[in-house]
């Protein structure tokens, strides 16, 4: 129903491009679209792909595994207990519970297939819900999960989450873990991410924080090419690392103008610490650090 509606909304703003924003330039540059005599925004290129972006996997994957652990499979949680508890955004008197939902429950970055197999569905259900519906350039929608900062705008108005998650609090980004839930190492992360098909997607994005004494020696640096490369041969797609400690990022925050030059991989792009928000400085320090491979 969702992607019935996106899908509807999407066709208008191609319209738009097509009819009020054409891009001569841009289509100077693209193969086909002086021989078709079309816009690049009107279907003028010889490939006219327009994806959907997922956003928040770790974060569906975790608040889906929660229910299923929790409440369907005997983990003891009532469901009208639970959506009370959403409901009042885990109030003092819910601790308990989103501590069991935090601490006791299969989590999405582990390695773990009880949580990963949950990744799995969600993965096809997206897929099969958005692959190979027509757009109106004369291409077809596919999906891809490159969602840059989204995730914390979107987290704003997002309410409180099964996996423990309080509201608008930022979802997980790209495909990476909830931040914080992956605890068994950068390796468990890239097993668990490799699960999914990326060779259906039009790319993925996965963020992962070590700490810079993992790549003081040369030993260290080798096990980081060899972390990269078994994840490429584990058929992922992309991954990109932040070396930096939560220390460091913290007293960024504190005397900015000391920390100037400071640049971090955000989502998908870097940019100069200083100069990101608060909720999303707060993100990426949240982020699990990893301090061996």
């Amino acid at each position: 129903h969702l992607l019935d509606i996106k899908v509807r909304g999407n066709s208008v703003i191609e319209r738009i491009w097509a009819e009020h924003a054409p891009t001569p330039f841009l289509s100077l540059i693209i193969d086909d679209c002086i021989q078709t005599g079309r816009d690049y925004h009107d279907g003028g290129a010889r490939y006219n792909t327009s994806y959907i972006q997922g956003v928040g996997l770790g974060t569906i994957t975790d608040a889906l595994t929660a229910l299923k652990y929790q409440v369907f499979d005997g983990g003891g949680v009532e469901m009208g207990e639970l959506l009370a508890a959403l409901e009042r955004d885990f109030a003092e008197e819910d601790e308990r519970l989103r501590l069991t939902l935090l601490e006791r429950t299969p989590k999405y970055g582990n390695d773990d297939d009880y949580a990963d197999g949950v990744m799995q569905e969600v993965f096809e259900a997206y897929f099969q819900a958005v692959d190979g519906r027509p757009n109106t350039k004369g291409g077809r929608y596919h999906v891809n999960l490159l969602p840059t900062t989204v995730h914390v705008y979107f987290g704003s108005v997002v309410g409180a989450t099964p996996d423990g998650r309080r509201a608008a609090r930022p979802l997980s980004e790209g495909i990476s873990p909830v931040q914080g839930a992956d605890r068994k190492g950068p390796t468990a992360v890239l097993k668990s991410a490799a699960k999914m098909d990326h060779a259906r997607t039009g790319g993925t994005l996965l963020n992962q924080k070590l700490t810079p004494g993992l790549l003081d020696t040369e030993e260290g640096m080798q096990k980081w090419v060899h972390l990269v490369r078994s994840y490429f041969r584990m058929d992922g797609h992309h991954v990109q690392f932040n070396v930096v400690d939560a220390e460091t990022l913290r007293a960024a925050q504190e005397d900015p103008d000391q920390y100037r030059d400071l640049i971090v991989r955000v989502a998908g792009y870097s940019d100069y610490f200083c100069d990101l928000g608060r909720t999303l400085q707060d993100e990426i320090i949240a982020r699990t650090e990893h301090g061996d491979i």
